[in-house]
C-alpha cells in the first residue's frame, strides 16, 4: 500500500526515521512506530479523537474478551469471501480488531485513526503493522491500492473509501443497531428515546454482498462497567445524574447488538 503526502498528494518515501515526499514535506516516524499524517488544517481541535484515558479503557475492555464475538464475525466474513491483499482499518482505535483480522488472513495491515493516542497505543503493541494518525475524510493512501477496507463502529465515507479500494475490493463495516447496549443506556439516561437507524445503508459505488446481525449478551463488573462507557459515544453525552447511577453499578449484564455489512466496490 503506497502512502501519499497529506499536504500535496505526492508519494511518500520511507527513510530511516521519516516519510518524505518529492516536495520535501517530511513526517517523522515516532519512537513507537506510528506516523502523524494529520495536517493542522484537518484538525477540529488541538487533540482530536479519543483521549489516552478512553484508549486505555477501550483496551482493557476489549482484552477482557467481551466483544470477541464481533472480532470472530469480522474475521469469518473476510475468510468466507476469500479476501487477500492490503487491509486498511479506518478508525482503528487501539488495534484490537485490525490486528486479529490481519493475522487470520495473513495480510499486511495499515490502521488509521484521528486520535494520536489510539495509534500510539496500537503501534506499541502490534509492531508488525503500520499505524497512521490521519483523517478518514482524506486518507493518505494512493488510489486503488487497498483490497479490504474496514470501518468498525466508525465513520462511513463511500466516496473516499471507493477511491482507495482497488476494483473489486471489499468494504466491511460494523454498525451499532438501535437496541445496542440498552442496559447501559437505561442507567445513564433518564429517558430512552427510539431513533430510526439504517443499519444496512445503500452506499453509492458499492454492491452489498452480505449482511449479518451480531447479537450476544455479556456481563461486566467493577472497573469494566466504567470501561464500557468510556469506549462508547455516550461518554460525551452522560449527565451528572447518569454518571452517579453508573458509579453505583457494580455489575451490569447487557446485550451487544450490531450489524455486519460486507460490500464490494462496483
Amino acid at each position: 500500500m503506497e502512502l501519499i503526502c497529506p499536504l500535496c498528494g505526492e508519494m511518500l518515501k520511507k527513510t530511516e526515521k521519516s516519510l518524505i515526499c518529492p516536495n520535501r514535506h517530511s513526517f517523522d516516524i515516532a519512537r513507537q512506530g506510528y506516523v502523524h499524517l494529520l495536517p493542522v488544517q484537518s484538525k477540529h481541535s488541538s487533540s482530536p479523537g479519543d483521549t489516552r484515558e478512553q484508549v486505555v479503557s477501550r483496551r482493557r475492555f476489549l482484552e477482557g474478551g467481551y466483544y470477541a464475538p464481533i472480532a470472530r464475525a469480522v474475521t469469518r466474513a473476510a475468510l468466507d469471501a476469500g479476501i487477500q491483499g492490503e487491509i486498511l482499518d479506518v478508525g482503528c482505535g487501539e488495534g484490537y480488531y485490525g490486528a486479529q483480522l490481519a493475522e487470520a488472513l495473513g495480510c499486511p495491515l495499515t490502521g488509521v485513526d484521528i486520535s494520536k493516542e489510539a495509534v500510539r497505543c496500537a503501534a506499541g503493541k502490534y509492531k508488525a503493522h503500520q499505524w497512521l494518525c490521519a483523517s478518514a475524510a482524506h486518507l493518505p493512501v494512493e488510489d486503488g491500492s487497498v483490497s479490504l477496507l474496514t470501518a468498525l463502529f466508525s465513520v462511513t465515507l463511500p466516496g473516499e473509501f471507493r477511491r482507495v479500494l482497488r476494483e473489486g475490493g471489499y468494504f466491511l463495516q460494523v454498525l451499532a443497531a438501535p437496541d445496542h447496549l440498552l442496559g447501559l443506556k437505561g442507567i445513564i439516561y433518564d429517558r430512552l428515546t427510539e431513533k430510526p437507524k439504517d443499519t444496512v445503508p445503500e452506499l453509492p459505488g458499492f454492491t452489498l454482498v452480505k449482511t449479518e446481525p451480531i447479537r450476544f449478551s455479556f456481563t461486566v463488573e467493577g472497573e469494566q462497567v466504567q470501561n464500557l462507557l468510556a469506549m462508547t459515544p455516550h461518554v460525551y453525552r452522560i449527565g451528572p445524574r447518569g454518571a452517579a447511577r453508573l458509579r453505583e453499578t457494580e455489575r451490569l449484564t447487557d446485550t451487544a447488538s450490531c450489524v455486519l455489512n460486507l460490500c464490494r466496490r462496483s
